[in-house]
């Protein structure tokens, strides 16, 4: 319970510490951040249950206020903004993400954490996120995946990224990898 504990507040804080790298902000208000790799890498690992808790811990403290989004966003307008699915959606796509790499346990690690990423991390999130970009900027559905289409091909690194990190922490530490246990 305690190691529990512990890996969900250490992986909380890992996608915050991810949101400190540089972002890169396009016209559309949705940054270019890692933190999507963080939300991807609880999955993997933790699994779906700790995967998710990490992450509904780390929106738990942005709406409580701590700047721990990208470029020092937090507090409730983040609930209003244009990346408003891409948050709430983030829970969610972790615990997909953990739930495909557990039923995934006959493939490869790094294969399996590959595929629950672009599943849960890619596929979910965006279902999420698009949803939250329609409502608050009332785009059609077109216009915003042209508008977020953009954001693809930096999240298909984050998902091979995903599967090396992975797969390389399955080698390293086996018993670390709760996903499969």
């Amino acid at each position: 319970m305690e190691r529990d504990i512990t890996l969900i507040a250490v992986f909380a804080a890992l996608i915050a510490a991810l949101g400190l790298m540089p972002t890169l902000m396009l016209a559309s208000g949705v940054p270019i951040t890692a933190q999507s790799l963080g939300v991807m890498l609880c999955g993997t690992v933790l699994g779906a249950k700790r995967g998710g808790l990490a992450v509904l811990l780390f929106v738990a403290l942005v709406a409580l206020g701590l700047p721990l989004l990208a470029g020092g966003r937090g507090g409730l307008g983040v609930f209003a903004s244009p990346t408003v699915g891409f948050v709430v959606g983030f829970p969610i796509a972790a615990f997909a993400t953990g739930f495909v790499m557990e039923q995934l346990t006959r493939m490869s690690v790094g294969v399996a954490a590959s595929i629950a990423a672009a599943i849960g991390g890619v596929l979910v999130l965006y279902a999420f996120g698009m949803f939250g970009f329609m409502m608050v900027l009332s785009k059609g559905f077109g216009e915003t995946f042209a508008i977020l289409g953009w954001y693809l091909p930096g999240d298909a690194i984050k998902v091979v990224l995903a599967g090396v990190i992975t797969a390389g922490l399955a080698r390293a530490r086996p018993a670390s990898l709760l996903s499969r246990a």
